[in-house]
């Protein structure tokens, strides 16, 4: 079973993390706009949405999921419950695949909601939206091999995937969802280095921009661990290893650490009722 022959796609919740893998499938050709419904609350601006993504945009969730095979779910942790742990949507969602990219919520909630639908948790990022975005999913109750496949198949056409158990999933999500984040204030924290050794700020950014991908590129390339990597470009006396005893001194290491344990935290509570 493969992502453009299994049916009609609904993404319930078409905000920043939903309209980021619409945007990514439609551009990877995953699925055409003809085979694909998104839904918005109520109050949105449902013209400027069906402008941008050319697909149909609807505000009532029920009906999007009645009309659809697949259905992926980006609503706020705190939204899932009231509108999947419902008699019409239990009944809408049975026998077909449900993909639920709601941090927090684990797939034993879920399978309570939707006792007779095939469950897949899954967790990207935002740069899915560029198709180089980093995408965990977990099979539930009911996912078989054709259903996993699937949800492998919609996320590797908006950058990389990796299969793991639901028991990872908020450690995932504070590296990998929150994780672009913190990358960006560290790479704002570069430029701004070299702002203050007289770059402009519009040139500095690019190369930091640029360091971070290609140092990105390296490790999942090569497959060389990041240390040995920095050691090649550490000389002995240099400037280099004259800056890196300065992030030691800051403590940089213990602090990244700690933001994914942080995040981690509060993600384990998002779910909860």
């Amino acid at each position: 079973m493969s992502s453009k022959d299994s049916g009609k796609l609904a993404v319930i919740g078409c905000g920043t993390m939903g309209g980021a893998i619409l945007s990514g499938l439609l551009k990877s050709g995953q699925f055409a706009p003809t085979g694909v419904l998104a839904t918005i609350k109520p109050g949105d601006a449902r013209p400027a949405v069906e402008a941008e993504y050319g697909v149909e945009v609807l505000t009532d969730n029920l009906e999007a999921c009645r009309r659809a095979s697949i259905v992926l779910v980006s609503l706020k942790p705190h939204h899932m419950h009231a509108v999947l742990d419902v008699p019409a949507m239990r009944e809408a969602l049975g026998g077909k695949l449900v993909i639920s990219v709601a941090a927090g919520v684990r797939l034993s909630q879920l399978a309570q909601w939707l006792p007779e639908t095939a469950l897949v948790r899954a967790m990207p990022n935002t740069p899915c939206l560029l198709g180089a975005g980093m995408t965990v999913i977990a099979p539930g109750p009911r996912a078989t091999a054709e259903h996993l496949e699937v949800a492998q198949t919609i996320f590797r056409s908006v950058g990389r995937v990796v299969t793991l158990d639901d028991k990872h999933m908020d450690a995932v999500t504070s590296l990998n969802g929150s994780g672009p984040a913190f990358v960006y204030v560290v790479l704002e924290a570069l430029a701004d280095g070299g702002v203050m050794m007289g770059l402009p700020r519009d040139v500095a950014l690019e190369i930091a921009a640029q360091v971070t991908l290609g140092a990105a590129r390296m490790v999942l390339e090569t497959g060389a661990h990041p240390a040995a990597l920095k050691d090649q470009v550490t000389t002995p006396a240099g400037s280099t290893i004259a800056g890196l005893l300065t992030m030691e001194d800051g403590r940089i290491r213990s602090v990244l650490a700690r933001a994914i344990q942080e995040a981690a935290t509060v993600a384990s509570s998002l779910g909860k009722d």
